[in-house]
C-alpha cells in the first residue's frame, strides 16, 4: 500500500487497524499494545502483562510517542519528542480518559499518593504494587469498571469498600433483580457495598490519602482509593486541529471526520450521535475502516515530508493536550459533575477472553460495507469460590406494551430476562447461566422478526432455534 497511513493511539482500535494494514502507529504508552479488557485480571495477579499483549501489528509500533498537534494543511503530525510524521491518511484512535469526580482534595490532574484511576496497564501495575492483604481500599464507582476493580482488589486480600452513587450496581446494564444478585455475589467476595452513597471528598496527610468522606458525614478509612467513575473521549487533539467534535470526534459511515483525510475510530469516535466506549465496537470500526482504506480509489498524491528529528515547528494558539476542554473533556483525567455515566470496555476472564477479543477477523475484501453502528453486548465474569458470569444487551427495562419473559433459579443463582417489542428482541439480562446468550445475541444483533414460538423458548439453551 503506497498511501502513508498514520494512526495516533495504540489501544484496541489502533492496534487492530495496524494488524490489518501497514501503518505508522504512534503509541503514547511505553508498552506494546495490550488487551484492555483483561486489565482487572492483571490487577488481581491472575495474568502478567505479557499475557494480555495484542497480536503484533504489521509494522513496529513507535512506543512512548505522544502526538501534540496536527498540521492539516501540510498533513503532518507533530509529536512531543520533537519529531513529526507526514501522512496521506490520518487515523485518530486516541481513546478515552478516566473521569475524575468533583471531590474535595482533588486538584488539577495530580492525584494524592494512593489515589489511582483504573484505565491503563500502568494504573494496574501501580495498584498491584500498593495492595497487600489487609490494605484498606475504597473504590468510587459501582459500574462495570468499579465492580471489576473491587473484585480484583479483593482477590489481592485488600479490605474493599465499593461506593455507588446510584441506587444499584451496574445500573446502566442491569435491572433491579439482576443487580441485587450481582451485589450478593460481590459481597460474598468480602467487598462491602454502599449504594445511594455520594462521595464528597478525600482526606490526606503528608500528600497521601487517609480517608474518603461521604456526603452524609460518614468517613471511610482508606490507604488506596480507586477512581472508577467512567471515561470520556479524548478529543483535544482533534478539537485543536479544528475538526468537528461533540461528545466525541464526529465521523460518518466511512469513519471519516470533517477533514476527508482524517478518520477516527474507537472510544474517541462519535458515530451517528453515539460514543460506544466498548471493545467490540472499536474492533468493528477498525475492521470497517481497513476496508474503506483498502478500497479507496481517490487517494491524494503522497506528500514527501520526512520524519524530522529536530523540534517540531510551533504555531500560535496551539494548545497542549492538558488544556481544559470546554465541552467537558480534557486530555488528562477528565472532570465532570456528579452523576457521570460509565462506558468502559466489557470485562471477561480467562484465557479464552484474550482470544475472543483479539482473534483475527476474516480478511477485509474489496467492497467491504461501510460502518453502520454496533450492537454491543456487555459480558463480565467475577471470580470467587463460585464465579458469576453475566451478560447484558439492549434495553433491559421494558416500555409499556412490551412483552417480558423472566426466569429465576435461586438455588443456582441464575437469572434470565428478555424484553420483546412487537416481533423483535430489544434487550436482555442473563446471570449465572449464559448458555442461551449466543442465540439471544444473534437474534438481537440481526434485528429480525422472531420465530412464531412461545416466548419462553427464547430463554432455553438453544434460544428457540
Amino acid at each position: 500500500m503506497s498511501t502513508r497511513i498514520v494512526v495516533v493511539g495504540g489501544g484496541t482500535a489502533g492496534a487492530r487497524l495496524a494488524q490489518r494494514l501497514p501503518v505508522t502507529l504512534l503509541g503514547e504508552e511505553p508498552h506494546a499494545p495490550y488487551n484492555r479488557v483483561l486489565l482487572a485480571d492483571v490487577l488481581a495477579g491472575r495474568y502478567e502483562p505479557e499475557v494480555i499483549a495484542l497480536p503484533a501489528p504489521q509494522e513496529p509500533v513507535r512506543r512512548g510517542v505522544r502526538a501534540v498537534r496536527i498540521d492539516r494543511a501540510a498533513r503532518i503530525v507533530e509529536c512531543e519528542d520533537g519529531t513529526s510524521v507526514g501522512y496521506d491518511r490520518l487515523v485518530l484512535a486516541t481513546g478515552s480518559n478516566p473521569v475524575l469526580p468533583p471531590l474535595r482534595g482533588l486538584r488539577g490532574s495530580r492525584l494524592p499518593s494512593g489515589v489511582h484511576p483504573f484505565r491503563t496497564l500502568d494504573d494496574c501495575l501501580e495498584l498491584r504494587a500498593l495492595v497487600r492483604p489487609g490494605v484498606r481500599a475504597v473504590v468510587i464507582g459501582g459500574g462495570l469498571l468499579g465492580v471489576s476493580a473491587a473484585r480484583a482488589l479483593a482477590a489481592l486480600g485488600a479490605e474493599v469498600v465499593l461506593t455507588q452513587q446510584g441506587e444499584r450496581l451496574m445500573e446502566r446494564q442491569l435491572d433491579e433483580q439482576a443487580s441485587a444478585l450481582l451485589r450478593a455475589h460481590v459481597e460474598s467476595l468480602g467487598v462491602e457495598v454502599h449504594t445511594e452513597c455520594r462521595v464528597s471528598g478525600l482526606r490526606q496527610e503528608g500528600g497521601a490519602v487517609t480517608a474518603v468522606e461521604l456526603a452524609d458525614g460518614f468517613v471511610l478509612d482508606a490507604q488506596v482509593v480507586v477512581l472508577a467513575c467512567g471515561v470520556r473521549p479524548r478529543i483535544g487533539l482533534a478539537r485543536d486541529a479544528g475538526l468537528e467534535v461533540r461528545t466525541g470526534i464526529v465521523v460518518d459511515d466511512e469513519l471519516r471526520t470533517s477533514d476527508p483525510f482524517i478518520h477516527a475510530i474507537g472510544d474517541c469516535a462519535e458515530h451517528d450521535g453515539r460514543v460506544y466506549g466498548l471493545a467490540g465496537p472499536a474492533l468493528e470500526q477498525a475492521d470497517a475502516l481497513a476496508g474503506v482504506l483498502l478500497t479507496a480509489t481517490a487517494d491524494p498524491a503522497p506528500i514527501t515530508t520526512p520524519v524530522t528529528a529536530g523540534p517540531a515547528p510551533s504555531t500560535a494558539g496551539a494548545a497542549p493536550d492538558t488544556a481544559p476542554d470546554t465541552a467537558g473533556t480534557t486530555e488528562g483525567p477528565a472532570r465532570v459533575t456528579a452523576g457521570a455515566t460509565e462506558g468502559p470496555a466489557p470485562v471477561t476472564s480467562g484465557p479464552a477472553a484474550v482470544t475472543a477479543a483479539t482473534a483475527d477477523a476474516a480478511p477485509v475484501t474489496a467492497g467491504a460495507p461501510a460502518y453502520t453502528g454496533t450492537r454491543a453486548l456487555t459480558r463480565l465474569t467475577l471470580g470467587g469460590a463460585e464465579s458469576l458470569d453475566l451478560a447484558a444487551f439492549g434495553e433491559a427495562t421494558p416500555r409499556p406494551g412490551d412483552d417480558v419473559v423472566q426466569l429465576t433459579d435461586a438455588t443456582r443463582r441464575a437469572y434470565r430476562k428478555v424484553v420483546v417489542r412487537g416481533d423483535r428482541l430489544v434487550g436482555g439480562v442473563l446471570l449465572g447461566d449464559l448458555a442461551a446468550v449466543g442465540a439471544l445475541a444473534r437474534a438481537w444483533e440481526g434485528d429480525e422478526a422472531l420465530p412464531h414460538a412461545p416466548l419462553l423458548h427464547l430463554l432455553t439453551h438453544d434460544g428457540g432455534s
